[in-house]
């Protein structure tokens, strides 16, 4: 999984895993490149549809810098890759880019635990709690596992609606041929106005 480093520096790699040792950050910001792979996802996900992560079909990429300063942890990096995904509009298979920035802040937890069960599990067997926003969290022990702050950022990375062009025309809800490629002769239906019944209540012809 990694692309560069080594166990002189402040992360190590174990399977699938990727961890910072908090012991071996320094006030300079350490670099570390590794790779996502669609089979990593599957490890660590499985069925999950929480994190299911669509689309993802090759090697992405993380760049990542960590630094530890009065007592904080830093990490801040980029994600890079691209996703294989479906139109919402137009059903066109297409090649999505992922670039996706990160920057997280993490405060030692001490005596804290966090309220919810699963950020307390996550706490105490990853060393890792992240706050809702991604972009803070706690920590505890001398190890930091990653693989769930990962995962919710290449989660991010999915859009909601995917779209293969911003002025995508999509189908014709009629017969259903791709605007983008070619036209029919199928008319716009004007949606009826809500207003439309009281118009007719007040007609003079209405009895």
């Amino acid at each position: 999984m990694l692309r560069r480093g080594s166990m002189a520096q402040p992360f190590v790699s174990v399977g699938f895993s990727v961890k910072v040792l908090v012991d071996r950050l320094s006030s300079a910001p350490s670099p570390l490149g590794f790779a996502v792979s669609p089979r990593w996802a599957q490890q660590r996900f499985g069925d999950d549809r929480e994190h299911r992560l669509e689309g993802l079909c090759e090697d992405v990429a993380f760049d990542l810098r960590a630094h530890k300063m009065g007592g904080h942890v830093y990490l801040e990096g980029e994600a890079t890759g691209s996703l294989d995904l479906a139109c919402s509009r137009c059903l066109t298979r297409y090649r999505g880019p992922i670039r996706e920035r990160f920057r997280l802040v993490l405060e030692p937890a001490g005596d804290r635990v966090p309220a919810d069960p699963d950020g307390a599990a996550a706490l105490a067997q990853e060393g890792l709690y992240l706050a809702d926003e991604l972009e803070s969290g706690w920590f505890r022990g001398p190890e930091i596992h990653l693989d769930r702050f990962v995962g919710e950022i290449l989660a991010l990375a999915v859009p909601v609606q995917p779209l293969c062009r911003e002025d995508c025309l999509g189908l014709c809800p009629r017969c259903g041929v791709d605007r983008n490629v070619e036209r029919c002769g199928c008319s716009e239906a004007r949606p009826e106005s809500p207003f439309a019944v009281l118009a007719a209540l007040r007609s003079p012809d209405r009895k």
